[in-house]
């Protein structure tokens, strides 16, 4: 007897289904205060999925009345996309928006992984996920305040906040161990080197054993709200492996900067 069981059958219906809700969601993501409006071509291209799914997609879209469909081809969403977005935003919490991405990179590289946010008094610890590795950054918990020149996400707030750049370079650098920074000139062109790779790595600077690959989450008009950081050893932090996890938090920290981006102002 040939032919799908009932069960296989529903199994690939649900997966085509989700496929679908996927693909759908992929175009609803492309639209933004930046790109309000968008075309046929214009969606089938930064989606990567073909002219006809695009086409059937966006033409259910308009049936629901979450989209507008001008007489030029172009798509605009309607009130319905902004009032499910205004719940979320509603509920908007930083914290809870960064768990995720802090679990799974405590998960991935059993690392554990930080999110602060600047203060007058230094960078503030607000949340920390602890990975698998033996070593734990007892140093640094919740409600920690770290200097703005020691440790990569302090440092990675100083280099993408020109007030707190100002006032670092402006003070001393005191040094928590041999290889923290000291000299104000050599520090100004480290941050310059920060901001350009977008990402921070410090060894040992804040404490010994200790390394963290940190990236900054930016909100509207690239303003610094926060970072999202991971420490543990510092052999951990080098070579091939420290290159991956630079990769990792820069991505999910670009991620968050896109959610706190579209909170309103």
């Amino acid at each position: 007897m040939g032919g799908a069981s009932p069960v296989e059958g529903g199994d690939a219906t649900s997966r085509e289904t989700v496929g679908s809700v996927l693909r759908a969601c992929r175009l609803l993501e492309q639209f933004g205060a930046h790109r309000p409006v968008i075309t046929l071509a214009e969606l089938t291209a930064a989606s990567g999925l073909n002219k006809p799914t695009v086409h059937r997609l966006m033409t259910s879209f308009v049936e629901a009345g979450w989209v507008h469909r001008d007489p030029a081809g172009a798509y605009r969403i309607r009130m319905p996309v902004f009032a499910v977005g205004a719940a979320a935003l509603a509920e908007f919490d930083l914290r809870t928006e960064a768990r995720p991405a802090l679990e799974d990179l405590a998960a991935r590289f059993g690392d554990t992984a930080f999110l602060m946010v600047p203060s007058d008094a230094g960078a503030v610890c607000i949340d920390r996920v602890e990975g698998g590795k033996p070593l734990v950054v007892a140093g640094i918990g919740i409600g920690s305040v770290l200097p703005y020149h020691a440790a990569a996400a302090p440092v990675v707030m100083t280099a993408f906040d020109q007030a707190i750049r100002e006032r670092v370079l402006a003070a001393g650098l005191a040094a928590f161990t041999e290889t923290t920074y000291v000299d104000p000139v050599a520090f100004a062109a480290h941050l310059d080197e920060v901001r350009a790779a977008g990402v921070a790595v410090s060894r040992d600077d804040f404490l010994r054993g200790v390394s963290a690959v940190a990236a900054p989450v930016l909100g509207r008009d690239r303003a610094l709200e926060a970072t999202i950081s991971l420490g543990g050893r510092s052999e951990d932090f080098t070579g091939p492996e420290g290159d991956v996890r630079a990769a990792a938090v820069r991505k999910a920290a670009r991620r968050l900067s896109a959610a706190v981006g579209e909170r309103p102002a």
